[in-house]
C-alpha cells in the first residue's frame, strides 16, 4: 500500500482497492467510532466511502475514484470545485437530525473531497462529525480556501451560490473560523504541548484574526 494525502490526526494508506485509515492523537478511539458510525448511517444517502472492516485502531473502506479537490483547485478549476462544495454541503445539511441542529462534517472543504470528471463528489474523513450549526462547515470550507488557496478567494461566491442557504455575515463566519482553530489548538496542546502543531495553530489564529472579507 502507498501513503495517501492525509491530515495530521491519522495515517492513511491505499492500494487502489481499499483504503486503511489509522487514527492518532487524543480521542482516537472516539474519532474512529464517529467515522464508522457516520459512514454506515449515511451510506446510500450521502456520497461516502463504503466501510469494509473495522478494528480497534483502524477503519478500512473501499477505494474511491476521483481527483483530490485541492489538487483540482491548484490546476485551475476553482469554479467547478467550489460549486461542488456548495452543492454537497447543502445536501449534507439536509440530512434529518435532531431538532434545531444540522449534520456537521467537521472538516468540510475541498481537502476532503474526491471529484470524478469535475462532477460527482465523494466526501471523506468523517472523524469530526457531529450535530451542530450550519455556519460550522460553511465557514470552515471558506477557511480552507483562504488559508491554503488564497489566490482563489475570488471564487468563493460560486461556493455560496451553490450552497443556496443563508450566508452569515463576515464577522460571524470569521468568529466560527477562529472557534474551530482554537479547538484544534487545544487538541494539539493535549497531544504534544509546545510542539510544532501547537505553534502552527497559534500562527493560524493570528492570521485569521487579521483577515478581512476582502482577504
Amino acid at each position: 500500500m502507498g501513503h495517501l494525502r492525509h491530515g495530521y490526526t491519522n495515517s492513511t494508506t491505499g492500494d487502489g482497492v481499499y483504503v486503511v485509515k489509522c487514527y492518532q492523537g487524543p480521542d482516537a478511539e472516539e474519532r474512529l467510532h464517529t467515522e464508522r458510525t457516520m459512514l454506515r448511517r449515511y451510506r446510500g444517502r450521502l456520497p461516502v466511502p463504503a466501510v469494509v472492516k473495522v478494528s480497534d485502531t483502524s477503519l478500512t473502506t473501499r477505494w474511491v475514484a476521483g481527483e483530490h479537490g485541492q489538487d483540482l483547485l491548484d490546476d485551475g478549476h476553482a469554479r467547478e470545485v467550489l460549486t461542488a462544495c456548495g452543492t454537497l454541503l447543502h445536501l449534507v445539511q439536509s440530512m434529518p437530525i435532531r431538532s434545531g441542529k444540522v449534520l456537521v462534517h467537521g472538516d468540510f472543504g475541498p481537502n476532503n473531497m474526491l471529484l470524478e470528471d469535475l462532477g460527482s463528489a465523494t466526501l471523506v474523513d468523517w472523524e469530526w462529525a457531529h450535530a451542530g450549526e450550519p455556519i460550522e462547515d460553511l465557514a470552515w470550507c471558506e477557511w480552507i480556501v483562504r488559508m491554503h488557496h488564497p489566490e482563489h478567494v475570488g471564487a468563493l461566491p460560486y461556493f455560496f451560490e451553490a450552497y443556496g442557504g443563508p450566508v452569515p455575515s463576515w464577522t460571524e463566519r470569521q468568529a466560527a473560523m477562529l472557534a474551530r482553530c482554537h479547538q484544534l489548538l487545544e487538541f494539539c496542546s493535549r497531544w504534544e504541548p509546545g510542539g510544532e502543531a501547537e505553534k502552527t495553530w497559534l500562527e493560524r489564529i493570528e492570521a485569521v484574526t487579521g483577515w478581512s472579507d476582502r482577504h
